[in-house]
């Protein structure tokens, strides 16, 4: 007994992690649910191309996904609060599995048009918006607290190793064989990503929910009642509308006129690469003022920008990624630890939920505000503002004292191994 006892205290945060059957069955279906969503736009896109050739007609079946996203993330907050997390997972993903199996279906006896992708493509937004604040939430009740950070890593790395994979997979079978056996690949996908979330064995009994609005502002009370977590949803609401109006639309043309798309695709992965590293060192890290760390770090999401504005040799394009995604760690694990150990379980999924619809409101702001700014005053004078703007975003938040001030537990091993399922959740 006690040279098992040793053996376990010898073993990394992330192997410790690894041994608790409830994260490994929850990272395994958020990484299969990742891989399923990084897949389905790459197969929607061309499915809609073959079927009216018109990039008019892809934003509309898109843009039907991100406004669901939108309008019920809330909704998915309030209920991930009310009501069983990992049921909601199971119950999201079939329902996802059973979307794209319709459109596969539609797709392969060519009875499926326009209309019925922008219904499914809705479908799908639906089921996204109500499962993810359940997912994060989710993750106090899998490990000790003192297993948190790490076990944030190892989610997260799953996360970014699925949007990886489903990139590759995405682009892949289309090519080989068609966007509808792409749909069919991707409802597989979320189908496993059901069974995973079903080995989840957490006791969470229903909560008795009041009023809807009365829930939703109760969330709302949550998450304006604590400035270092309003303040940093608004640094990334700059962040990620500069990042993705940089990056995602200037960045695809500034390949077009230089190396190209298949190395722009290639640089992507190395940021994804980046991430799957950055995961390594934040499971590793025992630093307590974390959230610190992690916002002064994201001042390195500047430097791609900085290297598509002065149209960088690739190598230098390829290592800002490369950095910028071990950063964008940093700051991922100790934003989700930050939240889980410091708002109360059952108001973290709503809290939660204000954080996504922020993120979510960033990117067609910062999409379409980019192509209009670069036709107005140039691509490199565009990328320049916007590395201003994320500059002075991360300086005024690093001015708050409860930013710098806030702390976490130091990590792995600083509490004992208790069964976690007899915990109650995470601190309050």
């Amino acid at each position: 007994m006690r040279s098992r006892r040793i053996r376990t205290q010898r073993q990394g945060p992330l192997l410790k992690a690894l041994r608790r059957r409830n994260l490994r069955n929850l990272t395994a279906g958020r990484t299969l649910t990742h891989c399923a969503n990084a897949m389905a736009p790459i197969a929607l896109a061309f499915a809609v191309l073959d079927l009216t050739g018109s990039a008019v007609h892809v934003g509309l079946v898109v843009a039907a996904r991100s406004l669901t996203n939108v309008a019920l993330v809330l909704l998915g907050g309030m209920l991930a609060d009310r009501l069983p997390k990992s049921v909601i997972l199971q119950g999201s993903s079939l329902a996802a599995a059973a979307a794209q199996a319709a459109v596969a279906a539609l797709l392969l006896t060519g009875s499926g048009g326009l209309p019925a992708l922008v219904a499914l493509s809705t479908v799908n937004g639906a089921v996204a918006a109500l499962s993810l604040p359940a997912a994060v939430a989710l993750t106090p009740y899998t490990v000790p607290a003192g297993e948190l950070r790490a076990a944030n890593a190892v989610a997260r790395m799953g996360v970014q190793g699925g949007m990886i994979a489903g990139a590759s997979l995405g682009g892949a079978v289309t090519a080989t064989f068609s966007p509808a056996w792409g749909f069919a690949v991707n409802a597989m996908l979320f189908a496993g990503a059901a069974v995973a979330y079903h080995g989840v064995r957490i006791p969470q009994p229903p909560r008795e929910g009041s009023r809807p609005l009365h829930e939703l502002h109760e969330g709302w009370r949550e998450f304006t009642a604590r400035r270092w977590v309003w303040l940093v949803v608004l640094q990334f609401f700059v962040v990620n509308a500069v990042t993705a109006g940089g990056v995602h639309v200037l960045g695809p043309t500034i390949a077009d006129d230089t190396f190209g798309r298949t190395l722009w695709g290639l640089v992507l992965a190395v940021q994804m690469a980046g991430a799957l590293v950055g995961g390594f060192f934040a499971a590793r890290s025992r630093v307590r003022h974390a959230l610190r760390l992690g916002v002064a770090v994201v001042v390195f999401d500047a430097l791609p920008l900085l290297a598509l504005a002065e149209t960088a040799p690739l190598a230098l394009l390829v290592a800002a990624m490369f950095v910028n995604g071990v950063a964008m760690e940093q700051f991922g694990v100790a934003w989700e630890v930050s939240l889980q150990e410091n708002i109360p379980t059952d108001r973290l999924a709503r809290v939660y939920s204000y954080d996504v619809l922020g993120s979510l409101l960033a990117l067609p702001l910062g999409e379409v505000a980019a192509g209009w700014l670069a036709e107005q005053h140039g691509t490199r004078l565009t990328l320049l503002g916007g590395t201003a703007l994320l500059v002075a975003a991360t300086g005024l938040v690093l001015c708050s004292r409860q930013v710098r001030g806030l702390t976490v537990r130091a990590g792995a091993g600083d509490v004992g191994d208790a069964a976690v399922e007899e915990r109650p959740g995470a601190a309050t």
